[in-house]
């Protein structure tokens, strides 16, 4: 049998050790803050029916991986019942049904998880990613402070992270739809449109009105669908450039006085965070009410690195609806920005080598490890008992700082970056705290 050729393979990321320490870096740093605000890590499978997946994702639809085992017999059916899931939130609202009776409300989670889309690979897009999710939902209602909450925390974990400048947009799902309504548009053209105004980013308002027209709206409804996406403001007064529209519909105005409280509340809270941007709007079906995209500043044609909103109905049982909103970070469409700009301080987490003087002395060694383990300095003994000047460079080569020489006379610690070397006591010497831990700096 002849062997494959081995070929990366488009849109599926694979770090090299350095890399994926820059990565963790950054996912300890999220981590640590989801939970410094009281969110609660779960995890949800990999799997979802096909049938709940679809129609909850928009363009996603056409992106859904099947699952199937490759013996399946021709009386398995015409297609696969599983799919991978494409984002963490419809999963999310599953587990929620799942175990309402276990959970208390308002339930606050982070997940950190993959997530897999068929989709064309590209600057920035993936097949297979990482996703760091935050929601909180309620039972029946979900008060619209938290819609203020989830991108304070998002600021939060940003300010802990060398991503340079970012700004968060909002708007109000029912601005647009309300909008749209008020057009004499039908119910049933409201999230085609809403689609295609998404994609105003990616192909400019000239091609977005086309695509309007061609959907069937008239160059007017067209053109006040692109005036409604051009206007943005860093507060409230974004409310009155959209009655100057002179657009009625009741959803419109509910949309409004709900997106002026959002920017209001966190004028006080975080003022600058925001910006109403009025052309955001997710192509997710399920959001129901506001809607969150985040751009680096000055690096805008990259589009969103963390996004999200509410939904009211994703979690329903017929019975009872548990309404939420989250908002999520997309780490691998992040760290492929980031990367070229970071590097790890080491590519392995060992700070300290164990030298070894002979074979016979492993033991010794080994102990000293174990010393070193024990009070949370990470450390490997030497792979072969060569001569200390091979074991140095060893330790230079894995980018390991320090080596450690057992002798019967008394041990001793080399900093190999430095030369200096001085008598040491595995029970009690720590390296310095910049070096204990891998640590991330700009290049």
């Amino acid at each position: 049998m002849s062997q494959s050729k081995i070929m990366p393979m488009s849109g599926f990321p694979e770090w090299l050790p350095g890399q994926r320490a820059v990565e963790q870096h950054f996912l300890d740093v999220i981590r640590s803050t989801f939970e410094l605000h009281g969110f609660a890590g779960i995890e949800t499978r990999a799997v979802e029916p096909v049938d709940r997946l679809l129609g909850k994702g928009g363009d996603a639809d056409k992106e859904i991986y099947g699952l199937s085992r490759l013996a399946a017999g021709e009386d398995d059916g015409t297609g696969p019942d599983l799919g991978l899931h494409f984002d963490l939130t419809v999963p999310f609202a599953r587990y929620v049904l799942e175990n309402s009776g276990k959970l208390t409300f308002p339930f606050r989670r982070y997940q950190i998880q993959k997530v897999w889309r068929g989709e064309r690979p590209q600057d920035g897009r993936f097949r297979e990613f990482i996703q760091a999710d935050i929601d909180i939902v309620d039972s029946g209602e979900l008060p619209f402070h938290y819609e203020v909450e989830l991108p304070l925390v998002i600021a939060d974990a940003f300010a802990r992270l060398p991503i340079g400048p970012f700004r968060i947009q909002v708007n109000n799902r029912r601005i647009p739809e309300g909008l749209y309504l008020g057009l004499g548009l039908s119910p049933e053209q409201v999230v085609p449109v809403l689609r295609i105004v998404d994609k105003i980013d990616k192909v400019g308002p000239q091609t977005v009105a086309t695509m309007l027209t061609e959907a069937g709206l008239s160059p007017e409804q067209a053109a006040t669908c692109l005036a409604l996406a051009e206007i943005n403001a860093p507060d409230s007064s974004f409310a009155d450039r959209v009655r100057a529209l002179g657009v009625e519909h009741p959803v419109l105005e509910e949309g409004l006085l709900a997106l002026s409280a959002v920017m209001d509340a966190a004028a006080e809270h975080a003022p600058g965070l925001l910006v109403a941007d009025l052309k955001v709007a997710r192509g997710l079906d399920y959001y129901t009410g506001t809607v969150y995209e985040t751009q680096l500043v000055g690096q805008e044609s990259y589009g969103s690195i963390c996004s999200g909103g509410r939904y009211d109905a994703l979690a329903d049982d017929g019975r009872n609806t548990y309404p939420g909103v989250g908002i999520s970070i997309g780490v691998s469409r992040l760290m492929a920005k980031l990367m070229p700009g970071l590097e790890a301080t080491r590519a392995t987490p060992t700070a300290v080598l164990v030298a070894v003087t002979s074979e016979d002395e492993r033991r010794e060694s080994m102990r000293v490890a174990a010393a070193l383990r024990a009070r949370g300095v990470a450390c490997e003994v030497a792979p072969v008992a060569a001569k200390f000047g091979k074991q140095i460079k060893f330790a230079d080569r894995r980018g390991i700082p320090f080596v450690w020489f057992p002798d019967t006379a008394g041990h001793s610690v080399k900093d190999i970056r430095s030369g200096e070397q001085v008598p040491a006591d595995a029970s009690t010497w720590t390296p310095p705290a910049d070096d204990l831990r891998v640590g991330i700096r700009e290049v």
